[in-house]
């Protein structure tokens, strides 16, 4: 990771780690690497993001790139016009999960896939020298949200109708108001939407991925047939049955790996269940392990020509469909398998998730907790008592000061205890400043 760069693009507070100085910025330092000098840019609903987004396209402007801005738009959206109508980037304004006072930069090549690190390096570099052309080189600024419909028509040809089912979608208040409802309708089903407001005030807030608890409800209560909570770009999804029983990545990526055939792999990261890596080698599928974040995830897949690859948090990359995570294309694909299958959700997952115990501690400096040696003593003693019955992850979040702690035992308690032990050593550490 570099100085602005972390594993997911460039993202922080407003007005504290991310500005519209800053977004010109690097706007500006991405004008020098376009080759056809066009670049595309859409954004969540966060008060920020218009902001943030004209500044970006001010940058880039007066390199003398034009701007297309298609508005609100999932962060798949762009990487399937990037690709498809042959931009030299594309642009995301968002801060994905993340509280609405964040936002962030996301990037996409002109092959519709998020930057190399070098290429990140690249243009930190160049943040600091700022390149303003004459009056005649100056590039242009269109506003064309009806190119979002090119990315619906894709999606439609690739389904068959869902006629007679129920489902509730979440759209945690954030980009995929501009998709999720209207292919779900297209497609035939009935749309059940909650939290689906587009003024970026509760973008995130108590909805969404990150709290599937309200699509439980929501569920039970409409006795749908299925659900999904979307986060704020929508790139990432988790899913409900129709007991309202919690679907996560892993559960996702067994159901999708009916389509693969006998010794496919499929990339999943560090934190990517056992149960899940068994309930695989079963059906002679391997899993590969990348590090944690879905640009590493996409790399991985790359190198080993996996077509399925995705996260136990929601990030699910279908080579066959898009070149990033697309919380709304795996939704359509997940209730199209139930539909054509004549069965319920619940009966497609047939594995058993060894329990997982995760803590997220908040510290000052994260790199100092992992390089504490009382840590990694602690790590060590607890990885030989487990032994092939769980794992344990300990790792700096990518995105936030926090420390990130997984334990996986075949038992709950067992898993409970090693990771408030290794959370304690942690808190004590911190301590010690």
């Amino acid at each position: 990771m570099g100085i602005y760069f972390g594993t997911d693009g460039f993202r922080g507070i407003y007005g504290e780690v991310i500005s519209p100085d800053i977004a010109y910025k690097v706007g500006n330092s991405l004008g020098g690497l376009c080759q056809h000098k066009k670049v595309i840019i859409g954004r969540d609903t966060r008060r920020s993001g218009s902001l943030l987004s004209l500044s970006f396209a001010s940058g880039l402007m007066s390199h003398g790139v034009d701007v297309v801005d298609i508005g609100i738009a999932p962060t798949p959206v762009i990487a399937f016009l990037t690709k498809s109508l042959g931009f030299d980037f594309g642009i995301v304004i968002s801060a994905s999960h993340n509280p609405r006072f964040y936002n962030g930069i996301k990037i996409f090549d002109k092959d519709g896939f998020k930057l190399t690190e070098e290429l990140e390096a690249i243009i930190e570099r160049k943040i600091l020298y700022s390149t303003n052309l004459g009056n005649d080189k100056i590039g242009r600024y269109c506003f064309r949200p009806r190119l979002i419909k090119k990315y619906k028509e894709n999606i439609l040809s690739k389904f068959n109708k869902l006629d007679g089912m129920t489902i509730v979608l979440d759209l945690a208040n954030g980009a995929s108001c501009s998709t999720a409802k209207n292919l779900f309708t297209t497609l035939g089903a009935k749309v059940i939407v909650i939290n689906n407001g587009k003024n970026g005030k509760k973008i995130n807030y108590k909805c969404g991925a990150l709290y599937p608890e309200v699509l439980i409800d929501a569920v039970k209560k409409n006795k749908a047939d299925l659900g999904f909570a979307f986060d704020g770009d929508a790139d990432r999804i988790i899913g409900c049955n129709e007991k309202g029983e919690i679907i996560d990545g892993d559960d996702i990526l067994y159901i999708l790996s009916n389509k693969l055939h006998y010794g496919e792999s499929i990339v999943g990261t560090s934190m990517t269940n056992k149960g899940l890596e068994a309930a695989l080698a079963k059906k002679n599928i391997t899993l590969l392990r990348a590090d944690v974040g879905d640009k590493y995830v996409v790399e991985l897949m790359k190198n080993k020509h996996a077509r399925l690859g995705g996260e136990t948090s929601g990030h699910i990359i279908d080579m066959d469909f898009s070149t990033t995570g697309d919380g709304v294309l795996t939704a359509i694909a997940i209730a199209a398998l139930v539909k054509e299958s004549g069965t319920t959700l619940s009966k497609l997952i047939t594995f058993k998730h060894y329990p997982q115990v995760i803590k997220n501690v908040e510290v000052i400096d994260k790199y100092r907790i992992l390089n504490s040696d009382l840590l990694s003593s602690k790590i060590l003693s607890i990885q030989n008592c487990i032994g092939s019955n769980g794992r344990v992850l300990v790792r700096a979040s990518g995105t936030e000061n926090k420390v990130r702690v997984m334990c996986e035992h075949i038992s709950k308690k067992e898993a409970e205890k090693y990771a408030s032990e290794i959370e304690n050593i942690i808190t004590y550490v911190e301590e010690q400043r």
